[in-house]
């Protein structure tokens, strides 16, 4: 089973790129020779930020994927450890989240609706409870 490292690079513009490799220190002196015509070449020199193991080289895939897909606050919470933000940075806002659809015969959005002064529900979301029922 091959090992891989997930890697996270702050670049002369102070943009992050999130990579993944097998050899973390031959990948990072690739990336300050400019050997990659990429989005670090033109971007050197390049500062190593924040990296981690992997026992197996797809778990690292994975997650660089995921990591990718972050944007640079997630990125640097990530990096400075801030377990907390990280969290909250991670939660879902979307209108369409489970949170704001009743659970178990409880209509959450209403509970919130009226705790906080608002008794009303957003007709958008009344007929797409008609849906479900």
């Amino acid at each position: 089973m091959k090992q891989g490292q997930v890697y996270i690079l702050e670049c002369s513009d102070a943009s992050l790129y999130t990579g993944v490799t097998s050899n973390l220190e031959f990948r990072l002196a690739q990336h300050q020779e400019g050997h990659f015509p990429g989005y670090t070449h033109t971007r050197r020199p390049i500062k190593l930020l924040w990296n981690t193991d992997f026992m197996d080289i797809q778990d690292a895939i994975f997650i660089e994927r995921q990591i990718k897909n972050w944007g640079k606050e997630k990125k640097l919470a990530l990096i400075t450890e801030n377990w907390d933000f990280l969290h909250l940075l991670s939660e879902c806002r979307n209108s369409s989240h489970s949170k704001n659809f009743p659970l178990d015969g409880v209509d959450a959005e209403r509970s919130r609706s009226a705790r906080d002064g608002n008794p009303s529900i957003p007709q958008q979301k009344r007929n797409f409870r008609k849906l479900l029922l």
